[in-house]
């Protein structure tokens, strides 16, 4: 299915009596330190800390009665989940979500509170993941995917449509990616508006699957062992791909130490909490700092869900040698 910019308004006014805009506000030492100057999109704003939320609102308030009352499930690292427990708690339907063991304890907390039945199922997302497939087939559940879904893709393509009218000027845009679907999004609304901005996705090394297969330009597996469970995917998915494959302009990879050095330089400078996956953009644009170079650069800190151990274990790691603020 195509996405376009048509299905991204319709998404803004579909999500427009649920969630504001989120803020996006420039930090000269920021801009000092990359060189470029810097505006961040806080999407660690929204009510469940991560911009997944749009796409969950979405894609339920569109689901047919019939699958509406028969409940969702979904396969989640986290913050997929919370916007499928969002959504599902302000259509009334009954939510399912499969986490792998040792996920977020903040995010598996945040689901149960907003009424989702949290389920533990393999040691990672896409063991999780299989288990949900079946289970869809089992029950007759409506299975929420958390990439090929084209109205999720248009939810979040929200956050980079409010990018480019708080800023009309951004010539660059960074996205983390995971499975996709925010970068796919930031694509097609970018591309859509401006056609000579440049989209870069940024991801883990440690989980490069999309990465890969952006290369490839077919779906390959990789290695997954990250900290950063939004990055977290062992495979990529084939909707998102085929967007970025069309509409990316650059992939970069970062590493463990380089996201971490980005949660506590955004937390030092801008006073916000962000988890790994939401810190990769800034630790893409350090890396990227030549290209980037005199440019009116957008990041999307895409989520603040660190937990508390997790943070605890980035300050701790903040004293070693490894580990040099920029």
């Amino acid at each position: 299915m195509t996405i376009t910019l048509a299905d991204i308004l319709d998404a803004r006014r579909s999500i427009a009596p649920y969630l504001n805009p989120t803020p996006l506000y420039h930090y000269p030492s920021l801009s000092q330190m990359v060189g470029a100057e810097i505006w961040v999109k806080h999407e660690n704003h929204q009510p469940i800390g991560a911009f997944k939320v749009r796409g969950g609102i979405h894609l339920l308030r569109h689901l047919p009665a019939a699958q509406r009352q028969a409940g969702v499930i979904t396969a989640s690292t986290g913050n997929h989940g919370q916007s499928i427990a969002y959504a599902a708690r302000l259509f009334q339907t009954r939510a399912i979500i499969a986490v792998p063991e040792g996920a977020n304890p903040a995010k598996v907390l945040s689901m149960r509170h907003l009424g989702a039945e949290v389920v533990f199922r393999g040691q990672d997302f896409d063991a999780a993941r299989v288990w949900v497939e079946q289970e869809a087939q089992r029950q007759g559940y409506r299975y929420v995917h958390s990439g090929n879904e084209p109205l999720l893709i248009a939810g979040v393509g929200t956050l980079t449509l409010e990018m480019l009218e708080q800023q009309p000027r951004l010539d660059a845009i960074l996205v983390p990616v995971g499975g996709g679907s925010g970068a796919a999004g930031a694509c097609i609304a970018a591309k859509s508006i401006q056609p000579d901005i440049i989209v870069i996705g940024v991801q883990a090394e440690q989980a490069p699957a999309a990465y890969h297969s952006w290369l490839a330009g077919e779906l390959r597996e990789a290695g997954m062992n990250t900290f950063a469970e939004g990055l977290a995917t062992r495979t990529a998915f084939a909707l998102p791909q085929s967007i970025l494959r069309t509409h990316l302009d650059d992939f970069i990879l970062v590493s463990e130490d380089e996201m971490r050095q980005a949660i506590v330089t955004l937390l030092a400078h801008t006073r916000n909490l962000a988890e790994g996956a939401g810190a990769a953009a800034l630790a893409g644009a350090l890396k990227l700092r030549r290209q980037l170079a005199g440019k009116r650069v957008g990041v999307v800190l895409s989520g603040g869900n660190l937990s508390i151990d997790q943070l605890r274990t980035v300050l701790a790691a903040e004293g070693s040698p490894a580990f040099q603020l920029s």
